[in-house]
């Protein structure tokens, strides 16, 4: 019993140290050479903005839903027009999904350490393309 109590505590801890991290991220949004603006729009006509790791692979341009919350990444797949800043460029892209053995080089390409994983809670990760219009 006080193995399973020890355990139960491990666990709700974790879970803290992950709610902690994603929302520190939400809230910051950092900021960099590696990172862009992507707005998209939900079903509701709002255009939301969030800052995400900009990504190469193959010569194209990727981003990642690299964590649990991801309502961006639903809205680009509901509305693939989006809109992205970054210190490079600006511009209307239209955000394709990405799957099979694409997802699996673009993965491969911009492979997340052991640590981010872990303080992330090891989430799914789902890419989009982002084409020029």
């Amino acid at each position: 019993m006080k193995a399973v109590k020890i355990v139960a505590i491990l666990f709700l801890v974790y879970g803290a140290i992950v709610i902690g991290f994603e929302s520190m991220l939400g809230f910051f949004q950092p900021e960099g050479q590696t990172t862009l603006t992507i707005t998209t729009t939900d079903s509701n006509g709002v255009s939301n903005a969030r800052v995400v790791a900009r990504l190469q692979s193959a010569g194209q341009l990727y981003v990642a839903a690299n964590h649990w919350p991801r309502a961006w990444y639903r809205q680009a797949l509901d509305n693939p027009d989006v809109h992205i800043v970054s210190a490079s460029e600006e511009g209307a892209f239209v955000a394709v999904p990405v799957s099979g053995a694409e997802h699996d080089r673009v993965n491969s390409d911009n492979s997340l350490g052991l640590v981010f994983r872990i303080l992330t809670g090891f989430p799914p990760r789902y890419f989009v393309r982002l084409e020029p219009r």
